[in-house]
């Protein structure tokens, strides 16, 4: 189709066949290359993931059953038995985890993006980061010695204070981004209609934010899951259920822990539950995602 008009006498003509580009040119060869190549080592990436998804399906659905959720570890050379406890443990320490770090990692994004500038919020984001990189084996020694050796006790308060320190980074992080992503627009507006400062970050930027700041605590939450360092140093392991009045003064079972205990043990049941313990791990790690995306999707800014 071709467009045609005149003005002062003057012809005009748009051809939009005359956009597309030659697939024989230099330009466009070199971009579909580069493509291939791209989405090459996209497959590249993605296949050690599918392997270990694979590779866990084949070991650990062959291992479930209702058992494993209601039952107990089972000592050496005894058929059947299940983590339970271990399951119950890992929800209750990140569980602890996350009420000591989402409240202070937000309260510092909050200051870091809205009230604090120059090199002050600079040093801070940056201790920030080197605090994330900090191997979990480190943090589970710092925490042993802070909680542990004060309390004379392994504890799940004490493995969730270590997974608190594990996710305070990535929330710090991912909500100082997501405050930065609300547009200026947003907090003038608020100012311009009598708000102060306080109200316009609790009332209006804050919700604004919250759908990326959930994502960044599902991050944190399935990095905690996941961690067994920090938890051997402060949580230990125990073959019994959580006692709920004793969380202080007694160690608590963890699947990260379990998976680590039993897969290097040479009894065939108690590997089999070590399997079936790493695909329930996964699992929740693959849900914690799936949650992070669809909050995602859902911004309202």
């Amino acid at each position: 189709m071709t467009l045609e008009f005149s003005q002062n006498n003057l012809d005009y003509s748009f051809n939009p066949a005359s956009l597309k580009r030659n697939p024989s040119s230099p330009r466009t060869l070199f971009g579909l290359i580069m493509t291939g190549i791209a989405g090459l080592f996209t497959i590249l990436a993605i296949i050690p993931l599918l392997i270990i998804l694979v590779y866990l399906l084949g070991k650990g659905i062959s291992s479930l059953s209702l058992d494993v959720f209601r039952e107990l570890p089972p000592p050496p050379l005894v058929e059947g038995g299940g983590f339970g406890n271990a399951i119950l443990g890992t929800v209750i320490m990140v569980g602890i985890g996350a009420a000591l770090s989402v409240p202070i990692g937000v309260m510092a994004a909050i200051y870091l993006s809205e009230f604090s500038k120059g090199k002050l919020a600079d040093w801070i984001r940056f201790a920030t980061n080197v605090l994330s990189g900090v191997p979990s084996i480190i943090i589970g020694v710092f925490a042993y010695t802070v909680v542990v050796l004060t309390t004379k006790t392994y504890s799940a308060w004490a493995g969730g204070f270590a997974l608190a320190i594990l996710m305070l980074p990535i929330i710090v992080r991912t909500t100082d981004e997501a405050l930065k992503l609300v547009p200026q627009e947003v907090r003038q507006a608020s100012i311009g209609v009598g708000a102060n400062d306080y109200q316009t970050v609790l009332q209006v930027v804050l919700p604004a934010a919250i759908p990326a700041i959930i994502t960044g605590v599902t991050l944190a939450v399935a990095r905690a899951a996941g961690e067994t360092a920090p938890l051997l140093f402060t949580a230990l392991f125990t073959q019994f259920w959580p006692n709920w009045d004793n969380l202080l003064v007694e160690p608590t079972a963890s699947l990260a822990v379990l998976v680590y205990n039993f897969a290097i043990v040479p009894f065939q049941n108690q590997q089999e539950l070590a399997w079936a313990a790493a695909f329930i791990l996964v699992l929740l790690v693959l849900l914690t995602s799936i949650i992070s995306r669809i909050a995602t999707a859902k911004r309202t800014y």
